[in-house]
């Protein structure tokens, strides 16, 4: 199998391996069909977003459950204990 390593676009921190001889082949494949079904598929690749998005780490959720307001009405909650209310943990 022809593969190679190469950079992917789209954020990811590590390397893919990448299938060349497939991706050559489908290329073929695409140039032999009628001009039609070509601009067909064409049309359609263009209407579907087929963008790789990077997975959310860890810390962007952390984030975005900080800043992003989902949280907020903890903030008009009423205090209902105090440090008075219930007996200390004996550790």
């Amino acid at each position: 199998m022809n593969t190679e390593t190469i950079p992917v676009p789209g954020g990811y921190a590590n390397d893919r391996t990448i299938n060349i001889q497939m991706v050559e082949s489908i290329i073929q494949l695409i140039r032999s069909l009628p001009i039609a079904e070509r601009q067909v598929l064409e049309q359609r690749l263009a209407d579907e977003e087929l963008t790789e998005y990077p997975e959310v780490t860890t810390k962007e959720l952390m984030l975005l459950s900080e800043r992003g307001g989902s949280f907020d009405f903890w903030h008009d909650e009423p205090d209902l204990y105090t440090f008075e209310d219930g007996e200390p943990i004996q550790w």
